[in-house]
């Protein structure tokens, strides 16, 4: 049985939201394993998925073209309750039905783009600030076969870099750092 995008969402938020809390202020200008974001970068891009992905749900389209500066004040208990919100506007009866109207995707992909970012950026956030993390199992299922299927147009729109080999008997999460073109070996001393 397939799960539904708002249960992923919430096993995914999960284990982000304590690593965004974990970020400490003195790492937010640090490197991180997607080399044109520093860690405030990436922390406030993620924000912004959190908040553009509750529109989508709803069938609206968001402004990407508007990136407004989310760390400020409390911005990592307002990530928090964003990250709630996304899982409540997933969670709405008719949100995996039908084409997004602004990416003319099914919804069910669009939520798991919205399942990617918030797992994959995760790990990226906690590499880069040295924190632990580990996925929701369910959630790297789930994004194998989207990564299986998306892969090659992330790649061309330059959204994912080129898979990075890993070793045969690498874990399904390891593949699938790899299969999104990140170094799981990465450090912020590479």
């Amino acid at each position: 049985m397939t799960q539904r995008i708002t249960d992923l969402l919430a096993a995914a938020a999960e284990r982000a939201v304590p690593v965004v809390r974990g970020v400490p202020d003195d790492l937010l200008a640090a490197p991180t394993p997607c080399a044109d974001f520093t860690v405030g970068d990436l922390a406030n891009h993620l924000y912004q998925v959190v908040v553009n992905f509750q529109a989508l749900a709803a069938k609206e389209q968001p402004d990407w073209a508007k990136a407004p500066d989310y760390l400020h004040g409390a911005w990592r208990d307002a990530f928090a309750a964003e990250a709630g919100r996304l899982i409540d506007a997933w969670a709405a009866p008719d949100s995996e039905e039908g084409v997004s109207p602004g990416m003319g995707l099914p919804t069910r992909t669009v939520g798991q783009m919205a399942l990617l970012d918030l797992t994959v950026h995760a790990w990226d956030l906690a590499r880069a600030t040295g924190q632990p993390y580990e996925p929701a199992p369910a959630t790297v299922a789930e994004l194998a076969d989207l990564l299986a299927t998306m892969g090659p147009t992330a790649r061309k729109m330059g959204v994912f870099g080129e898979p990075c080999s890993v070793p045969a008997d690498a874990d399904d999460f390891t593949r699938l750092l790899g299969d999104s073109g990140r170094d799981p070996a990465w450090t912020s001393g590479n």
